[in-house]
């Protein structure tokens, strides 16, 4: 590979924070835990605010809220740790991902598991705030997390895998309130499943190429030329669930309004979609961390206009 395309096309920016303000030795660490790309954490976060959000009486606890952002920054990080151990053999052979801490062999697989072991151990600290139940069901997704890599490898729906990982937030932001489940945590989930299934379907599209080249699979493949039917059908889903979960949790219509824009981003993303151009994708795939401040609003604005029970 030359190397002049290889750093033409790393998916890693340059001249931003990192760069510029981070001691040298830690930059490489920081980079595996893309904490230069924050949507992911955004991603992370969100099903976590919707759930605390749809479960709290009137505004979600803001400790609470604190908490869960500091837990999807680090655990997102530890994520992909995990997930560049398992792909560095994959990541040197592709343009875009060559130039990973791991790949490119800046951060050793040794060094990469201590660094692993920290995020964990922060994120427990993080956890442990919450109340056991909450502990337990955040726990249960670590499973998840340690599947997620190797998914690719055995099948065309990562991207389900994904969203079964992803969206976990929304089952633990109903439990750190209630310190249980409940009906609407459970839809609101089946509905960020739904959501990832899209977005990442899209984002995977970047990718598409390389993958078929390199041997891993990913709904992008799977789906071809039908893509767009298929991103319908999830978005469709995921407006239809998150309306069935306001309904469950007694929202007040003023959720629905704000649910009726965030289904017009989802339509604007899939009309003006090129699905051979990754800057277009990359961009649509980011607007998502926007369609899911406008769903928290909503469910905030929603519970705050409900009707007191009783």
């Amino acid at each position: 590979m030359d190397e002049r395309q290889q750093v033409s096309a790393s998916d890693i920016p340059t001249g931003g924070w990192i760069d510029r303000l981070a001691w040298a030795p830690l930059r490489p660490y920081l980079r595996l835990a893309r904490m230069d790309r924050p949507i992911g954490t955004w991603l992370l976060l969100l099903p976590c605010w919707w759930s605390l959000a749809l479960a709290s009486a009137g505004w979600p606890d803001p400790w609470y809220m604190i908490l869960f952002a500091l837990g999807a920054l680090v655990m997102r990080g530890a994520g992909c740790t995990v997930n560049d151990i398992a792909d560095r053999d994959f990541d040197k052979q592709v343009a875009r991902t060559a130039g990973r801490p791991i790949a490119s062999g800046q951060v050793s697989v040794v060094h990469a598991f201590a660094f692993l072991a920290l995020q964990l151990g922060i994120g427990l600290v993080v956890l442990l705030q919450f109340n056991a139940y909450t502990v337990v069901l955040a726990a249960a997704s670590l499973a998840l997390v340690a599947i997620y890599p190797f998914a690719k490898r055995v099948t065309y729906w990562p991207q389900l895998v994904l969203g079964l990982t992803f969206n976990w937030g929304a089952l633990v932001g109903w439990s750190a309130v209630t310190g249980g489940l409940a009906a609407p945590a459970v839809v609101l989930y089946a509905a960020g499943v739904l959501w990832t299934l899209g977005y990442d379907t899209i984002y995977a599209h970047q990718d598409k190429e390389d993958d078929v080249l390199i041997g891993v699979k990913s709904t992008a493949l799977k789906f071809g030329d039908a893509t767009r039917s298929w991103l319908w059908a999830f978005y469709g889903g995921t407006v239809a669930l998150l309306a069935a979960a306001g309904h469950l949790a007694g929202l007040h219509g003023a959720y629905y309004a704000g649910l009726a824009a965030g289904a017009l981003h989802l339509a604007w993303q899939v009309r003006g979609l090129d699905l051979d151009d990754a800057k277009v994708c990359l961009a649509r795939f980011k607007s998502n961390r926007d369609l899911g401040l406008i769903v928290l609003v909503a469910i905030i604005a929603g519970r705050l206009l409900a009707a007191p029970a009783g």
